[in-house]
Order: structure tokens, then sequence, then C-alpha cells
């Protein structure tokens, strides 16, 4: 066993918690009236839950607050609550709790607390094992960046690049991933930042949205974010390989901006407004303070936000019946190509590591949501413990889906068509460079989709300039002296379901074809569907050679028509598997990155597929170590995670601002209903739709002649009727 294989070990036996001093508590008057179990914490929730941890530790003691966030029941007790709340009951309170991550200031002791807010008590108060690192939070990565340019090592190393007078250096604080190393200044079992500089285009440095990605610097300085020193600076390889050269004067190339007023506009783009007379077809009340209930189209659900996974639904039902327990997008890993030190470590955890919530935009009116808009704001915690609001981080709003179902009877010339609508939950996060477009929709006919739109700018590195037109090993040049590495997006969507009530299973259904037979399948045309049920947790893949469809069945609720279970399917696009090899840091840390599906058994507050703690980490305490405990699933309350994402080669066109790639995961009934769900949709016409012809429509032939149609219509009109041509 080597060192790191040591390190691994240790890493993977600390996961459990070690106690901490024995806490004091000091009870604060809890709210005059319970909240529901449910709703994110609110303002005074936040400052409650820091005056009773700070209480519990000796008088002057510093917290660095990581964050503070709703604490969720356990499942035995918040499902009869909200089956009791549903059928009109008014159950019993459930204590409101919150919990804490958070740093003995200057330190690297890391506690995490569960805080009883309803009686007024620190419950549970603990230290963390090593290995084990929380996100990095919006002041701190503000202040890494002041430091890392600061420090006269570094200023000494940008002085050797003879930069333009007047030039401003820009750093990108990233989280520093793991290797195992621990060699002198070389080592990943303390927290740290690994700085990349750029600078901003030097004819115009004075333009703080200057698109600093364009001039990346070979030098990159490595901060402890705890003490804000300086551990070293690094060097960059600017070559094919792994080569580090001494610098060199800089050498000058254009600017390449994003910023409109950088580029000469467009004129011929007319104005495509959403309108909708009559105001918006869904109702959004308050569960909680902050928690909405949303409702429209026989759908109605929760929703919830907070710090890690943003966007959250609870309790979704269609037409009053169980769909989904909770669902949310669980964890993102963006691991890199390139092998070179440091960008060996280069692997984004965006949601453990910085935080959905924390990340998330405040959304535009006309720019991010178009139409009738509704939004929902949330309230999160600073590194002091003092509540921040978030304004406008969900846009909810419908928008037109197309073509729901449409017939036309060739016979009588009759069509009748229904368009597809979708109600729409959207947030939008910056990490850095990135950014990531998410966003929840529901259709008419009882679809959920997730979709992920990936856009911003790419993370860029220097590369010679002589090189820029020579094809690179690990990456595209984008801009002369700009290298994009090669990378991989994945996503992980965490869902909970109660398909037809709790104690769901999950399955796939493969298309195999039949062997010829002189009787059964002479011709050799014949194929059948064959089921094969989960009974056991672990890693699944799609395979398209045989059709295979993951579902989520209830066996216990069988459909009307037909007497099978009722149940979901889920349909997810392909995805490369993460290329890093098993024994890299990449593999053991994105335990979500090499299966298309993950199926394991409901456990309290197993919730994030990458761990609970992504920063540095090694592995081991996310999914893929929950489904190899090979746990029966006979009994249902089965969870599964949908694994999807991307392979980015970058193009010259996604520079300076990448066009948005969409990734979509639809949810969608199998024998749940007893038929079309939408069929009970109004029929399109266009009194209703009022669309515009910008030309007289063609006369001539269709299925049946024209006269003989608009008979039939008028025929039809006159005994009742309704059709799209009919009621035109």
């Amino acid at each position: 066993m080597t060192a790191n294989d040591t390190a691994v070990g240790s890493a993977q036996a600390s996961s459990t918690l070690v106690a901490s001093e024995p806490v004091k508590t000091t009870p604060i008057p809890a709210p005059a009236a319970p909240a529901h179990p449910l709703g994110p914490v609110t303002a005074v929730e936040i400052t409650q839950s820091a005056q009773l941890l700070e209480a519990s530790w000796p008088t002057g003691t510093k917290i660095h607050y990581k964050t503070i966030t709703l604490h969720e029941p356990p499942k035995a007790e918040l499902a009869p609550f909200l089956a009791a709340e549903r059928a009109g009951e008014k159950p019993a309170p459930l204590d409101r709790k919150s919990f804490v991550i958070y740093y003995l200031k200057g330190t690297e002791n890391l506690h995490e607390a569960v805080i009883n807010l309803t009686k007024g008590t620190v419950e549970s108060n603990v230290k963390v094992g090593p290995f084990f690192h929380p996100n990095a939070d919006n002041e701190e990565i503000v202040a890494v960046e002041k430091a890392a340019l600061e420090y006269p090592e570094v200023q000494a190393e940008i002085a050797k690049l003879k930069l333009p007078e007047g030039a401003v250096v820009v750093a990108d604080p990233w989280i520093y991933g793991s290797d195992g190393l621990k060699d002198g200044k070389f080592y990943d079992d303390v927290r740290l930042m690994q700085c990349y500089l750029y600078m901003r285009d030097p004819e115009n440095p004075s333009e703080p949205d200057s698109c600093h990605y364009s001039f990346p610097l070979p030098i990159s300085p490595v901060i402890n974010p705890q003490t804000m020193e300086l551990v070293r600076v690094d060097l960059l390889p600017t070559g094919h390989d792994e080569t580090v050269k001494p610098l060199e004067p800089w050498k000058p190339v254009k600017a390449n901006e994003y910023i409109p007023e950088a580029q000469t506009l467009r004129t011929d783009l007319k104005p495509l407004r959403v309108l909708q007379p009559e105001g918006a077809s869904f109702v959004v009340e308050d569960f909680s303070e902050l928690g909405k209930t949303i409702k429209w189209q026989k759908w109605d659900f929760k929703v919830g936000f907070n710090y890690r996974e943003g966007m959250v639904l609870y309790a979704v039902h269609y037409d009053n019946k169980p769909l989904f327990y909770r669902i949310s997008l669980s964890d993102m890993a963006i691991p890199y190509a390139d092998p070179r030190t440091p960008y060996h470590r280069k692997c984004a955890f965006d949601l453990g590591d910085c935080g959905a919530g924390v990340m998330a935009n405040n959304l535009q009116l006309g720019c991010d949501c178009l139409g009738s808009i509704y939004y929902i704001s949330g309230v999160l915690a600073d590194s002091t413990g003092t509540p921040v609001d978030m304004p406008n981080v969900i846009c909810v709003h419908e928008q037109d889906a197309g073509i729901s179902w449409k017939h036309t009877n060739y016979r009588t010339g009759r069509a009748v068509v229904a368009r597809n609508r979708e109600l729409v939950l959207q947030t939008i996060l910056t990490v850095a460079n990135y950014e990531y477009i998410l966003a929840f929709n529901f259709n008419i006919a009882g679809d959920l989709t997730y979709e992920a739109r990936a856009t911003g700018i790419l993370s860029t590195s220097p590369v010679d300039v002589s090189l820029s037109q020579e094809p690179h090993p690990y990456g595209t040049i984008v801009h002369p002296g700009v290298l994009a590495s090669y990378h991989q997006h994945f996503f992980s969507l965490r869902i909970d379901p109660m398909v037809g009530g709790h104690g769901n299973t999950i399955a796939y259904d493969e298309a195999y074809p039949l062997p010829r037979d002189p009787k059964i399948n002479p011709h050799g045309t014949g194929y059948s569907v064959q089921k094969t049920e989960i009974k056991t947790t672990g890693g699944f893949d799609l395979d398209f050679s045989k059709g295979r469809i993951f579902k989520i069945l209830n066996p216990s609720v069988k459909n009307k028509v037909n007497g099978l279970p009722v149940g979901y399917k889920v349909m997810a696009p392909p995805v490369q598997p993460i290329l890093a090899d098993k024994d890299s840091y990449h593999y053991k840390r994105a335990e979500f990155a090499d299966r298309n599906f993950y199926v394991t058994k409901y456990a309290d507050y197993e919730l994030f597929s990458g761990g609970k703690y992504t920063n540095q980490s090694r592995g081991g305490n996310g999914v893929r170590a929950w489904a190899n405990r090979q746990e029966s699933l006979e009994e249902g309350d089965a969870v599964l995670w949908v694994n999807f994402g991307l392979q980015h080669i970058p193009r010259v066109e996604d520079y300076p601002v990448m066009p948005a790639e969409m990734l979509r995961v639809m949810l969608r009934p199998v024998n749940f209903f007893d038929k079309n769900p939408a069929l009970d949709l109004p029929p399109s016409s266009q009194e209703f739709n009022c669309s515009v012809g910008l030309n007289k429509p063609a006369e001539g032939t269709s299925v049946v002649p024209m006269v003989e149609a608009e008979q039939k219509v008028v025929e039809g009109e006159q005994s009742g009727k309704k059709g799209c041509c009919g009621s035109c």
C-alpha cells in the first residue's frame, strides 16, 4: 500500500463524525405559530440559529459560517404529515430544525450542528473528521481573489511578463481538487484554492466587463482560504507537454469581447412578445413564509430553495394523484482532460463546492424570463450568520410547446388539434465563468421534464501564441494564445418517487427480436418486450441496441384498463461515462459519472450523489458507495439517480461566450392514466390564439376536395363538433 492509498482509506474511514466539546444551550423564544416543516429557513430563523450556536461556545469564539439551511424531517415523520395535510386534516406540528456547517474562524476545525428552532436548543454539534471540506462562500472567494494578487512573490512573477502599462490582472479562484500528494508545499489534506490569473484587455483596462479569459497568464498562486496565506506560486505549461518554461514578456494579441457595445448589432430583429391578456393560468400560494405551493392544469406541488440544490420540488401530484415525494438536481461534476500539473486536479463540483442557491442569479423581467412571470425569492446566510436576501432566484411562467396531439380524419377532412403548454420553473447559476440554466417543465399531458442548458464562457488556459495554428492534444485553440480544454459535464438528478403512492420499485424494459419460427414468426419480423425488475441496489446503464427504458413502478396499484402496475418512464439522453480511469481522484470523487442510473434504497439525508462534502473529497461517501451496499429493494422505497451530461469538445464558435447547449430528462406516465390525460384540452382555435397571417393561405387540394371539406366543417359547426378547422 502506498502513502496515497493510506490517505484514501483514512478519508473513507473518517466519514463518521467526531463529537465536539459538550454544548451548552441558551433557549431563544420560538416563533408564536409553528411553521411548515418544509419551508425554507427564514431570516429570523437564520439569526436564531447563529445566536443559539454561538451561545453554545465560550464567549469570544469566532465562527465562520458556511451554511445555515433547512434540516428536513425524516421521511417516517414527514410523509404521514404531508398525507394528513393533503387529506384536509391538521397534523401535529413537526419541530423546525436548521442544519449549520461552520468553521472555528482561522482554523481547520470544521463542525456541523443541528439546531432545534422550535425548542430553541442545539440538538447536536459535532466536529467533522479529516479530508472533509465545505463549500466556498462569496465573501471568501472575493477575499482570496484580493489576497492572491497582493503577495510580493506573485507580483514579482507578474513583473517578469512585462505587461503593458496600466494592465489590470484578474484572479479566478478555483477549488483546489484532489490528487493525494503530500510533498513539501504540495498537499491536498488542507483546504486550498488554486487561482488562475488573467488580464483585462490592455487597450481598455478600465472596462470591468472585459473578457479577461482572452488573456490567460501562466502564473497560478495557491492560497489557504482559512488563513489567506500564500502556499506557493505555480507556473503553468504553455506548450503541448508538461514542460514549464521560464516566464517571458507577454506577446500582444487582440481582445475578444462578448459585451454588446463591442459588437455591430443586428438591426432587422423585430419584437417577439409573449402576451396573456387574461393573465397566467397558474396559482401560487404560500405554504410557509418562503415556501410556495403552485397549482396549474391539474398539477400541484411545493417549491423550496436552499443553498446547495437551489430549487427543490416536494409532494408533486397530478390530478390529485401522487407522483414524486422529492426531486432536485443533486450534484454536478465537470472533470477536465488536461493531465498536466496543476490541471490534473481540475474537476469542479459546482453544487457541492459552491452551491446552486449561492450562485443563483437575480432573474430579470424580459431578459431571463419572457411572458407573465411570477418570481420566487429566497434567503441565505453569509459567513457571519447574517441573513442575505436572494431576490428573484426562480421564475415561473407558461410557454407554448407546440402541438400536444392532433388527428385529421382523411375521410371527412376534419382536423382536431390541441396545443401543448408548459409551466416552467427556471433558475440560472453563474459559477465564475460558466452559466447553467436549469428548469423543471410541466406539461398538460402529465410529463415532467428537467432541462439543463450550459452557456457562459469557457475556462481557458495559456498556450504559446506560436502554437495557435497547431492542434493541441488537450483542447481547442479558440483565440490566439488561448486554450479551451476538453471536459465533460455531468448532472445527477435525484428522484424520490411516490408514483401512485409510496413503495415504488425500479425496472427496465428491453425490446428483443423473436427467433424465426415456422409457426410463431415465419417471416422474421416479430419482436417482443421483456421487463427486468431491479431487486438489489446498484448502477445501471442505457443500452440503445436493446431499446432499454427505465421505469418507476408501483406494484401495488394496477391500471384498470390493462392490469399493469402504474408507472412513469425515464427518458434520459446518452452520455459518455467519465474518461478518467478508476484509480484517479476524478473517478473516485465523481461517484455518479460512471453510470447512467444508480438505484439506492431510501435513507434519510442521503441527498447528494457526490457525497455531503465534495470539496477536495476522496470519494467513498456518495451514491456509488450507497448503491454498492447491495441492499434489497423488494420492499420498495427505491431512490432513482439519473445521471446525464455532455462531452464538451470546445469549438471556436463557443467563444467568447458559448451558445447554450441543452439536455433534457423526461419523466412520462406509463399505464398511469386510463387514457390520454390531455383529451380534455379545448381544441386550438384562431379566436383563442389570435395568430397573424403574413400572406394569404394557399388554395388547393388536401386529403379531401377543399369545397367538400369546407362543407363538412360547416356541418360540424352546426352539429356542435369542435376542432381547429371548424373553429377557425
